[in-house]
């Protein structure tokens, strides 16, 4: 499928779970009560209880194949946020271990519908909210590994901006062309008032310029573009504002 993973479905399965624990830990660190700067208007529960209740709406889609209208939102009565995300992450990932990622799926991606994209999505969820958590908490976050990290810039920068802008019917207002360099990915994204187009470059493959690249570690590269970095946290070469803008468009696709 041209949207598919370029991590094994076993490895994000994986990351699902341990990103759950490093959650839940984060949150047993802090107030429920304690604000996220990150998330805007939420609590440091609101997030665990976000997280627990995306994975149960993810389950519903695989299960159900469709958009779920109804779900549990919310921990049972009695039981904590914690509690609801650890039963939610285990409900999930039992349904998406007895399925190959490559097996069709409801998802609301057409470039990938397949049982990966859930996989996918929600090992990526679970790590960016985890970030947000670790923060709020004031504690040192945990490493992204390489593989991951490069796999969630793929998908913030494909989904996200290429799928997710045209969603919403947003573009941009100037024409501007960003590369985007991690490890050894490669990614461009072409924006104009018409649309956001992004691109894959692999090795050997289209060297068009570029108006300016971003550059760093894959981790670095991946909070920053999930707007979890500051801009120290990368490189920038070239046409600042075309990297401006390409900042703004994400913050709109990924709000």
């Amino acid at each position: 499928m041209a949207g598919a993973s370029v991590v094994d479905h076993g490895r994000l399965l994986d990351v699902i779970g341990y990103e759950v624990e490093l959650l839940a830990e984060a949150a047993r660190a802090a107030p429920p009560v304690t604000a996220v700067p990150t998330c805007p208007g939420w609590t440091l529960s609101e997030v665990v209880r976000h997280v627990g209740s995306v994975h149960r709406a993810a389950d519903h889609w695989l299960t159900e194949g469709q958009s779920p209208r109804r779900w549990q939102r919310d921990p049972a009565p009695g039981q904590t946020v914690r509690g609801y995300l650890r039963e939610s992450a285990d409900l999930l990932r039992r349904t998406l271990a007895r399925r190959d990622a490559s097996d069709r799926a409801a998802t609301w991606w057409d470039a990938d519908p397949t049982v990966g994209f859930w996989c996918r999505r929600m090992a990526h969820e679970t790590t960016v909210h985890r970030i947000d958590a670790e923060q709020a908490a004031g504690l040192a976050s945990a490493e992204i590994p390489p593989d991951i990290a490069l796999d969630g810039i793929d998908e913030v920068l494909r989904l996200w901006c290429g799928h997710r802008l045209p969603m919403l019917g947003v573009s941009g207002t100037r024409r501007g062309s960003v590369g985007v360099a991690a490890g050894a990915g490669r990614w461009v994204a072409d924006m104009t008032p018409e649309g956001t187009v992004v691109r894959r470059v692999t090795a050997g493959g289209s060297d068009d310029p570029v108006d300016a690249v971003v550059s760093g570690e894959p981790a670095r590269v991946f909070l920053w573009l999930w707007g979890r970095q500051g801009p120290g946290a990368v490189s920038v070469s070239g046409d600042e504002d075309a990297v401006g803008q390409l900042w703004a468009l994400l913050r709109l696709a990924t709000r």
